[in-house]
């Protein structure tokens, strides 16, 4: 028992001995932690007081900033915080400012290295002023780890009174400066630029060779030198004057003998020829009015019509621009006018067919227009851009110029009467020409002025013949020729449906109650003129292809006189063909010549009586 007690008696005073050594070791620790550790950064001295405790005996309201302590401080602080911003702005200014002012990569990398090492003191210490001491508790500890991210440079946000995003920017600056510097650019420039002059090769001039002086020249031709073999000069060649011939010289004025190009003009067969077209003239066909007949039977006599090898021959040299179709009803006569001036007349009767061709040159250019006179058949009269109008009188073998004016170009004509004798003259320039046969001389008894800056085509109505129609570019005119003068006249009604380039204009032969149009927009227009004096509506419109671009004569669709109601015009659809549509729009019938019709029919043309088709091929 006694030994038992005395353990415990001893236990316990150990236990005494641990507490009692426990307490004045943290005594030792607290004494030792209050005094002060002076640090000075910047110029600025801190006291700091270090004060250590225990985890385990911790308790938040033991270790706290004493309140002595804080009352000096907070006495002290507002007096010391301006002194202290201007000892820390002197210092930084002495620090700072000559290293921003240096202008070498190495000076700016020693100023971002400066200023980086200022901030991490800053960081590392926190100061109020010389005399001030702080002692670090738990919750200020915490406190201040809260706000490191936000303020890591006490003193120098003191200074400039910078946001967080500025000291992050700023941060970032230096960092990319730091950055730059380590790679050293500008070195490696100098570098490089010492390289790229080093290696320049120095300006050689080239050396030209020098001349020896026994040296034999080059031989050159002595015709080259207009020198004969004994070297005496040459005399000089006359000079010869080269005429240009012109491929389609001006055809002299006046009367032109119908003299063939292709054959002999003493051919019998030529004599023949003229005296069968005499014979022709005096038996023409009277234009009795009938009744049309139906589609169905239109359709009939148009499948009976068919191309043979017989039927197609080549009659001028080269395309053909415009056609007519003599109104005998015993013969065959076609004529066609050619791009270079040529009239050729073709008799279908005479075997072989190449003895029926006859070939002329009235014209220098172009025949745009051809007609056979409807009071003398005999007569073809021939327009031409070359401003000439001629008719060819077979009966007496000539062709007489009836109208000529070198000046202009003419495009387009028509009868204004039913003799023919007075003639209605389409320019290009947009004005027209009346011209009367009967009177001497080969001049227009009146220059009429249009609204239209070009006339393709001019016609007259067949019934009311005091009127007719011009198209031009884009707009269609409607004239009165009774009220035509020489200044600028007004057309009576004005056709604008067309949104391209307008290629003819014509009314049906029999009535004129309706005109068809032909236009670059691929479309076929008819419109009712029965009422021609108030207006002339549209009718239908006709899709159909009519480009044929440059080098074809662009297409015209014509009334078939025989069946006033339907057109023919030509087509630029695989296999070649003409077609023939009605008024209403639809599709009547195609010629379809396989090979023996190879070539786009541009220009087409009927015969009054008969069911006769004249093109670049002809039909029968």
């Amino acid at each position: 028992m006694s030994g038992s007690r005395a353990e415990a008696e001893q236990k316990g005073g150990s236990r005494q001995r641990l507490q009692v050594n426990e307490y004045k070791e943290n005594q030792n620790i607290a004494d030792t932690s209050l005094r002060p550790v002076q640090t000075t950064v910047l110029g600025v001295t801190a006291k700091v007081c270090l004060v250590p405790f225990s985890l385990s005996n911790y308790n938040t309201g033991q270790l706290k900033r004493p309140k002595s302590l804080l009352d000096k401080n907070s006495n002290s602080e507002v007096t010391c915080k301006k002194s202290k911003k201007a000892e820390i702005k002197k210092s930084c200014r002495r620090l700072l400012t000559p290293k921003m002012e240096a202008t070498s990569s190495k000076e700016e990398s020693t100023l971002q290295k400066s200023s980086l090492d200022v901030h991490a003191e800053s960081n590392k210490w926190q100061y109020k002023s010389p005399s001030d001491t702080v002692v670090l508790s738990p919750d200020t500890e915490s406190s201040q780890e809260g706000d490191s991210d936000e303020d890591t440079t006490p003193g120098l946000d003191d200074f400039s009174e910078l946001s967080p995003y500025e000291r992050k920017r700023l941060k970032n600056i230096s960092e990319n400066a730091n950055f730059f510097a380590s790679l050293q650019l500008s070195e490696s420039a100098a570098r490089f630029r010492e390289m790229i002059k080093k290696r320049q090769p120095p300006e050689s001039k080239r050396k030209k060779p020098k001349k020896k002086e026994n040296e034999t020249g080059c031989r050159r031709s002595m015709r080259l030198l207009k020198v004969d073999p004994s070297g005496v000069p040459l005399p000089a060649a006359p000079i010869q004057t080269v005429l240009e011939v012109d491929e389609n010289p001006l055809i002299p004025p006046g009367p032109l003998e119908m003299t063939p190009e292709n054959q002999d003009d003493d051919n019998a067969l030529f004599k023949g020829f003229l005296q069968t077209w005499a014979e022709m003239s005096k038996t023409r066909s009277k234009n009795t009015e009938k009744e049309l007949s139906s589609i169905k039977s239109y359709k009939v006599h148009l499948n009976g019509m068919v191309i043979s090898e017989d039927t197609v021959c080549k009659v001028t040299r080269g395309s053909i621009s415009s056609m007519a179709i003599h109104p005998s009803e015993m013969r065959t006569l076609v004529a066609a006018g050619a791009k270079s001036g040529q009239v050729g007349l073709w008799d279908l009767t005479h075997q072989p067919k190449e003895d029926g061709v006859y070939l002329f040159q009235p014209h220098s250019q172009p025949v745009s227009c051809l007609y056979f006179s409807p009071a003398n058949p005999a007569h073809l009269l021939s327009l031409s851009y070359d401003g000439t109008l001629r008719c060819g009188d077979f009966s007496r073998a000539v062709f007489e110029e009836v109208y000529r004016e070198e000046t202009r170009s003419f495009s387009s004509f028509d009868f204004l009467t039913e003799d023919a004798s007075t003639l209605i003259v389409g320019h290009w320039d947009g004005s027209m020409s009346l011209v009367d046969r009967r009177t001497p001389g080969t001049s227009c008894e009146k220059l009429i002025k249009t609204s239209l800056s070009k006339i393709r085509t001019v016609h007259v109505h067949p019934v009311q013949r005091q009127y007719l129609i011009t198209a031009g570019l884009r707009d269609i005119h409607v004239y009165d020729a009774r009220c035509l003068n020489l200044s600028r006249n007004q057309p009576l009604i004005s056709l604008t449906e067309h949104t391209k380039s307008i290629a003819s204009a014509y009314f049906s032969p029999l009535t004129g109650n309706r005109v068809v149009t032909t236009c670059a927009d691929c479309k076929l227009r008819i419109f009712d003129s029965s009422c021609i004096s108030s207006k002339i509506p549209l009718l239908t419109t006709i899709r159909h292809n009519t480009i044929t671009g440059r080098w074809l004569t662009r297409f015209q669709a014509v009334w078939d006189p025989k069946q006033e109601d339907c057109i023919v015009v030509g087509s630029m659809a695989q296999p070649r063909r003409v077609e023939v549509f009605h008024e209403t729009g639809k599709w009547v019938h195609s010629f379809l010549g396989g090979e023996c019709l190879a070539s786009v029919c541009s220009i087409n043309a009927m015969h009054p009586t008969r069911y006769i088709l004249a093109g670049e091929a002809v039909a029968t």
